[in-house]
């Protein structure tokens, strides 16, 4: 299995950075959108709420879809559909066109973080040691990559077709190259068994990690919707210095995430994330009372190396807390990606024009901090399902293995 995994490793490491692409090509080009279909500021919202909306959407129906598909199967079909979104998205004329084609990008994104979740899960299972956070961080890698795409683009006043296509072209034959080699868990179980067929995901076991997912989309849509205007307009930086902040926490994330998975082996699950929350907070704090500009990017950069372990370390405790029944548990908790994504940015909009900007960056740290109580979900858990032994760790699993 040593080349089965490591193909399967690499190919689902290409799909999240394939995501963190077109994710960004979409995002970092909405005044473009709105600009070429004449969506109205006043409209505008309802547009981008649809998106995570719908993504909810998928995810729930991706838990229904893995009794009787694989996720392998469900991942392999998702990724070119929201390539061809993104590509009908810059392509259409009409808002009717917009409407279709970002429903299409929002389901099929849907699908497609869950089922990448759950082969991520799976394939950690089956190496015994942490290596989630490596995908995340091909996410991460992604994201930049698919921003720069995206300033080349408005750099050059390119049309939002002619930015999208070559990126489509290129990446959309690769993906479905590269779907030969996903791996489903255990190699080749009976789908039934597989999606834990008999088993219950309890939501009051569940809820806990529901719970952090919220937060850390809160906190990293915070970064990605408010840090240039809050840069700009509250700490005094000119323009250009406001788009370095969102940069800085892309690439510290990128970085949080390349090393993450050794500090998960070698000092545990609990101990990364504790560590994680108290940074992020820490990096609230310090843009809350940031005196000038500079102080306000590092504590954007303290943000991203906090928040970057939270998400990819909720994804495979749910994998430990049901063993036998993860993909179902990974698609309930991925709803709540979306969900923080759509409290996050309106709740500090809200919050900064009522009260302050300062006061408004108060909320996710103290939001962020609550992750510390429920930081014990992320041990191992007692066999809920007979035998009532303990788990092993992964740090425990990993000092171990054979070093696949």
């Amino acid at each position: 299995m040593t080349d089965v995994l490591r193909r399967g490793r690499a190919s689902l490491a290409f799909s999240f950075l394939v995501q963190g692409v077109a994710f960004a090509l979409l995002v970092t080009r909405i005044p473009a959108i709105q600009d070429r279909y004449g969506v109205s500021d006043a409209l505008l919202p309802a547009f981008l709420a649809a998106v995570p909306i719908l993504a909810g959407v998928g995810s729930v129906t991706t838990e229904r879809l893995v009794k009787r598909v694989r996720p392998s199967m469900l991942l392999r079909w998702s990724q070119p559909v929201v390539l061809l979104a993104l590509l009908g998205v810059g392509a259409g004329e009409r808002m009717v066109e917009l409407g279709v084609a970002l429903a299409a990008f929002g389901l099929a994104v849907g699908v497609l973080d869950a089922s990448m979740n759950m082969l991520g899960v799976s394939l950690q299972r089956s190496y015994g040691r942490s290596i989630m956070l490596s995908f995340h961080a091909a996410y991460s890698l992604g994201g930049i990559a698919g921003a720069s795409l995206a300033w080349v683009g408005a750099h050059w006043d390119l049309a939002l077709w002619v930015s999208y296509l070559p990126v489509v072209a290129l990446l959309l034959p690769a993906v479905l190259v590269g779907s030969r080699w996903y791996v489903d868990d255990g190699a080749a179980p009976a789908v039934a068994e597989r999606a834990g067929e008999g088993q219950v995901v309890v939501f009051k076991w569940l809820l806990p990690l529901c719970l952090v997912m919220t937060v850390a989309y809160i906190g990293d849509s915070t970064v990605s919707n408010w840090s240039a205007k809050y840069l700009k307009d509250v700490l005094g930086s000119s323009e250009q210095m406001a788009t370095v902040p969102y940069n800085v926490y892309m690439v510290t994330t990128l970085l949080g995430r390349a090393i993450g998975d050794l500090g998960v082996r070698r000092f545990g699950a609990v101990s990364v994330v504790r560590g994680g929350a108290l940074v992020a907070a820490g990096g609230f704090a310090v843009v809350a009372v940031a005196p000038g500009a500079w102080v306000g990017m590092l504590g954007f950069t303290l943000l991203g190396l906090g928040l970057c372990v939270l998400v990819p370390q909720t994804f495979a405790a749910v994998g430990r807390l049901f063993p036998g029944a993860s993909d179902a548990a990974v698609a309930r908790l991925n709803v709540f990606n979306y969900v923080g994504f759509l409290i996050g940015s309106p709740l500090v909009g809200a919050l900064g024009d009522a009260w302050s900007y300062r006061g408004a960056m108060v909320v996710p740290m103290v939001l962020v901090l609550v992750t510390l109580v429920y930081a014990r979900s992320f041990a191992p858990q007692p066999d809920r399902y007979g035998g009532g032994h303990e788990r092993p760790r992964t740090a425990d699993v990993g000092r171990g293995s054979n070093g696949l």
